[in-house]
Parts: structure tokens; sequence; C-alpha cells
């Protein structure tokens, strides 16, 4: 039996989210199983992540794959927000 999900994520800008879409975008043309299928895709400041699979261990599994994947670029990007706001603010660059 398939099953379905779609879950929507809201983000403080476009910029953001065209980010973590990009870093998604592989694992969604690459397919590594074949029990689901994952679209991705913007309206707004909401990222969409259509998912499709054969059952509902297939489904949960790449649910919980594509949230730790947008858990974890974003802490990327909060990082590296955080380092470039440090190095702005000393006029240093640091390695």
């Amino acid at each position: 039996m398939k099953t379905h999900a779609v879950i929507n994520m809201d983000f403080p800008s476009k910029e953001l989210l065209k980010t973590v879409i990009k870093a998604l975008r592989p694992e969604t043309e690459i397919k590594s199983t074949h029990r689901s299928k994952v679209r991705v895709e913007s309206k707004g400041k909401t990222l969409v992540v259509c998912f499709e699979a054969e059952d509902t261990s297939a489904l949960r599994a790449a649910i919980n794959s594509y949230l730790r994947w947008v858990l974890l670029t974003k802490r990327v990007l909060k990082s590296v927000d955080g380092f470039t706001s440090i190095n702005e603010q000393d006029g240093k660059l640091q390695n």
C-alpha cells in the first residue's frame, strides 16, 4: 500500500530557503532506494517536501532523513553566519 506525506516548513527568508533546497536537491535527484520518492519545492518562503513510499516504514525513514538534513543545513548556515559576523566585527579574517 502506497503512503504519502507532505511537510511544509516556513523560513525567515527566501535566500535561506533557496540554500536549503540546493542542499537537498542532490538527494532528490539520485534515487537511493526504490521504496520512496521525494519532491522538494518552494512556495514563497515555505519549503514543501512531498513524500511517497511503498509502506509506512519507508515513509518514516524518508521523512526522518530529510528533516535531519534540513536541520543540519540550518545549523551549518547559522554557524557560518555567526563566524562571518564575528570576523566582520573584528575587521580581521580568521582561519
